[in-house]
């Protein structure tokens, strides 16, 4: 409610479709905290105070510059009380240690790291690529003309902020870096096949005329080597089945206690195909 109110919005009146759905989202996420604390009772996984105080502490760092008097505002504005803002904290850190218990997964090997990189070699692959500039314009006369301009020693960095209808250029003379297979075929074709320096004729494409120039040699198409992103996709590895083996623990918990919930009069979950109150 205090949310509506700090956007100026009214909530949502009892008995609406809105009023029902916010209704039991806070119902399934009260019972999920429920579960995690029975869950972390059984673990014999403790919240201190120091763990909280710690906690707060860096709420107010990250999001206040270390002002505890602007945070109390904004807690506050937002409805919490000390009491329910340490209670969301503590939850918080249950879920926390709970996560870093489920998160147990087969290490990430060699292997692993070497076919990952072998079945997605696209992402580490640079097309060739060249440094050109262009002008484009509206119709083949302006095109005519602009050529007609340059050949006849007129700058094409002042041509291109005065005519161009790139704005993606226009501002640094027409230049820019293009790679193969990234522009439309018909600027693509052009400024892979041109020689170095040499003016094309007008190129239609569906954004207009262009005029164009590449300004330097076409740089070959490269594969970034496994030893350079061997870490990175390590780690990205790591994060993927640490994630996997959370939400397998989070669904197993959710299915072995939803026998166990009960609900009051109306505040049942609304009937799906599929139950998702725990994910």
């Amino acid at each position: 409610k205090s949310s509506y109110k700090s956007q100026n919005k009214e909530f949502p009146k009892a008995g609406t479709s809105e009023y029902q759905s916010l209704q039991s989202q806070a119902v399934a996420y009260l019972v999920q905290r429920e579960e995690y604390q029975q869950e972390a009772d059984k673990l014999g996984i403790t919240v201190t105070p120091a763990q909280i105080e710690k906690r707060i502490d860096q709420v107010a760092k990250e999001y206040f510059g270390g002002d505890q008097a602007e945070l109390d505002k904004q807690l506050k504005a937002q409805g919490y009380t000390q009491a329910t803002f340490r209670e969301d904290i503590t939850a918080q850190l249950v879920q926390e240690a709970l996560f870093a218990k489920a998160a147990k997964a087969e290490p990430v090997t060699d292997a692993d790291v070497k076919k990952y990189y072998e079945d997605n070699k696209s992402q580490y692959s640079v097309p060739e690529s060249r440094d050109v500039r262009h002008i484009l314009v509206k119709t083949k006369a302006e095109a005519d003309d602009v050529v007609a301009r340059l050949k006849n020693g007129e700058d094409f960095g002042k041509l291109a902020k005065e005519l161009s209808q790139d704005p993606g250029s226009k501002d640094n003379g027409g230049e820019l870096t293009v790679r193969k297979g990234e522009t439309v075929p018909e600027f693509d074709k052009a400024a892979f096949s041109l020689k170095t320096h040499e003016l094309s004729a007008p190129i239609k494409t569906q954004y207009g005329y262009h005029v164009l120039e590449p300004l330097s040699e076409v740089t070959k198409a490269s594969v970034t080597p496994l030893k350079q992103v061997e870490t990175q996709i390590r780690t990205q590895l790591e994060q993927q089945r640490k994630q996997e083996a959370i939400d397998t623990w989070s669904n197993k918990l959710h299915d072995d206690y939803a026998k166990k919930v009960t609900y009051g009069t109306g505040f049942e979950p609304p009937a799906t195909s599929t139950d998702t109150t725990g994910s």
